[in-house]
């Protein structure tokens, strides 16, 4: 009989990635998606991976691109939305913003919802929660009877003030199951999905709830029937916006948490890598084929309250993650006045860069690194992959005689752009929000992250460069080192008085028993349970906030509050009153993690075994290869070279130094 497996699984848009933990010992494995039915690759990659075949499982982290497809294709479920009567247009009013401030027809995205969906019901609360006109349930019986006609098959429900009362929007559900006509999860109710102020964005937020979760249910139900087809108990976790798990039964309920949970695993695989080998603040730069998302770690992931998808306001705690259009598949050319340009437009998988021989004819990032000798055509994808490296040369050889280049000149050219586009984006996470890279670690992961990690780190004077065991699947470990996170908020909306510490210390107890019980129904022992209470305050007049670390009892708040201020803004307005606007609590179930144990430094630190030989470049540089399996732990070597693994391909630039840590992690410093 196997031991019981636990295994985190990544279903990129090319890639499916799977990392199996098996009594401390990792075991990776890549296979091709399958967009069309993204669950049949998991399920296959599962039965060739796991010792004893799906039998064996015990719990699988599955990251899902589920959600995020849905709202980006519009392939949603047929939502209905209820709000307070004269409300009906507030999705389509939204908040007049202008996403291109000079274009004089902009096109804003439509609602998710059309409007002859939207129905509105006599009923209103003032801003204390007090009742000054009923629920009509004449009004709500009519509204129900066409919801039912028209074949709806998921709703949200908005009413005004809700978020201090939530008596209506409860009473408009408890309709809606008195009648039968949906199940209790097919209705999202705002005072449970966003119990916050600014009406358009929980409505929007509760909208796209409602949106995705019948198209979540339906992909998780075939998923938990086919793992637990042998009356196995698989316990299936999906990844959250946040970089935390949660069951598949309260993904159903919250399908919106994972909608911008793509990129947040490979955060949280780093961030727990880098810390093992002793490095807590940490830059994480993440390239795939189609984009890149960087994400900055100063002691621990930083999260956001607020994002948008596809121009629509998402009110949910996510990990603060800059993504932009620059990958490997990016397309390099010339605009209409002969400068180059690299992305955001991919050749994606299909037809792909066209050193993959697969019929591409636009230039890539991957081209380019192929014809400088950074991806070799012997040693792609463990040598499973071979590449067409003299038609790419063909390719950059025109485009270099457009610009009056030389081949190499201009293969230099498109990765030098794109790495000052990635440069920007790790700007704006840094920099931009008051930290010096230079006092960072970049961990460097995707498929081409390693390719690319010196060269960005140079531009930054980032001292160090860390590249994991395990490149090209992160993500999936990240998923497997994830712990249980569940949310809460409550809004307050007033001006901090004496009276405001025991106002707070009400609320969060109220939320701390809520939270320890949805904990112990996702399977987490009291033992295992951490709780981390913030509070969002702003300066009075000011309309956005920032987040303060709670703790029950604390009466220094303010102080917190105005320091918090000088940090993020360079001042603080120490003179001003203070408002107190949300109270928030992330709950923790920690999880068990794969135990990865350091190993001792070899007796030999030769490195004839990994030494493969020397190619010469376009740029006639020496370059040396080496096998990364093959490394010693405590070996190093120099650069200009590279290093071959199954998932990724290490470039180890001139004047940088690669050494091997007991984690077999690549530390890159500069000499």
């Amino acid at each position: 009989m196997h031991s019981t497996s636990m295994v985190g699984v990544d279903i990129g848009g090319t890639f499916t990635d799977l990392v199996v933990s098996e009594e401390g010992q990792l075991k990776i494995h890549k296979l091709l998606s399958t967009p069309a039915n993204p669950a049949q690759a998991m399920l296959a990659g599962l039965e060739i991976i796991t010792p004893g075949g799906l039998s064996a499982l015990q719990r699988v982290s599955h990251g899902s691109t589920v959600a995020t497809n849905a709202i980006l294709e519009r392939k949603g479920a047929k939502t209905a939305l209820i709000t307070t009567q004269g409300f009906r247009d507030l999705l389509f009013i939204g908040r007049q913003n202008r996403p291109q401030l000079y274009a004089l027809q902009p096109q804003l995205p439509p609602p998710l919802i059309p409007r002859r969906w939207c129905y509105e019901i006599p009923e209103r609360l003032d801003y204390t929660g007090a009742v000054l006109t009923p629920l009509d349930t004449d009004t709500l019986d009519r509204v129900l009877d066409d919801i039912a006609e028209q074949g709806i098959e998921s709703v949200a429900v908005c009413l005004l003030y809700s978020y201090v009362n939530a008596a209506h929007e409860q009473a408009v559900k408890q309709r809606i199951l008195e009648r039968n006509l949906l199940q209790e999860w097919q209705i999202a109710l705002s005072s449970d999905v966003l119990p916050e102020f600014r009406e358009y964005e929980r409505a929007s937020t509760a909208a796209l709830d409602a949106y995705v979760r019948p198209v979540m249910s339906r992909y998780l139900t075939t998923l938990e029937n086919r793992l637990n087809a042998n009356s196995n108990r698989v316990s299936l976790r999906i990844m959250k916006s946040d970089g935390g798990v949660m069951s598949a039964g309260r993904a159903r309920q919250q399908a919106v948490q994972t909608a911008l949970s793509g990129p947040a695993a490979g955060v949280i695989g780093a961030f727990h890598i880098a810390k093992l080998a002793g490095y807590d603040h940490i830059i994480t730069l993440d390239i795939g084929g189609t984009s890149t998302d960087v994400a900055i770690c100063p002691g621990a992931p930083v999260r956001r309250p607020e994002s948008e998808i596809d121009g629509l306001p998402l009110r949910i705690r996510l990990l603060d993650i800059e993504t932009i259009g620059a990958g490997g598949g990016s397309i390099a050319r010339l605009d209409a006045g002969n400068a180059l340009r690299v992305g955001p437009e991919s050749a994606g998988s299909t037809p792909g860069p066209i050193c993959y021989g697969r019929g591409g004819t636009s230039i890539t990032v991957s081209d380019a690194n192929a014809v400088l000798g950074r991806l070799d055509p012997d040693h792609f994808l463990g040598g499973s992959m071979s590449l067409d490296v003299k038609n790419a040369q063909a390719a950059i050889h025109k485009l270099a005689s457009d610009m009056h280049l030389s081949p190499s000149a201009a293969a230099a050219g498109i990765i030098n752009i794109a790495n000052v586009n990635i440069d920007r984006a790790v700007r704006r996470v840094s920099v931009a929000r008051g930290y010096d890279p230079r006092g960072f670690t970049l961990v460097a992961f995707g498929g081409a992250g390693p390719l690319h990690a010196c060269e960005v780190a140079a531009r930054l004077d980032i001292p160090r460069v860390l590249i994991p065991r395990y490149p090209g699947v992160l993500c999936a470990f990240g998923l497997l080192v994830a712990d249980v996170a569940l949310d809460y908020s409550r809004s307050v909306l007033g001006l901090y008085t004496n009276n405001t510490p025991t106002q707070l210390d009400g609320l969060l107890a109220e939320m701390l028993m809520q939270a320890k019980t949805e904990l112990a129904q996702e399977g987490i022992h009291e033992t295992e349970m951490v709780f981390r209470p913030t509070i969002d305050m702003r300066y009075q007049g000011q309309a956005y906030e920032l987040s303060v670390s709670f703790q029950s009892g604390s009466n220094d708040l303010v102080d917190a509050f105005h320091n918090l201020h000088e940090q993020t803004y360079g001042h603080a307005l120490r003179e001003r009153a203070v408002e107190v606007v949300n109270i928030r609590l992330q709950a923790v179930g920690v999880v068990e993690k794969p135990q990865l144990i350091p190993e001792e430094m070899a007796g030999d630190l030769s490195l004839n075994q990994a030494h493969l030989g020397y190619k010469t470049t376009i740029t006639g540089e020496q370059m040396a290869l080496y096998e990364r399996d093959l490394l010693p732990i405590g070996a190093s070597f120099d650069g200009p070279a590279l290093a071959f693994q199954f998932d990724s391909t290490i470039y180890v630039a001139e004047g940088w130094r690669a050494r091997v840590d007991g984690y077999r992690n690549l530390i890159l410093e500069r000499q």
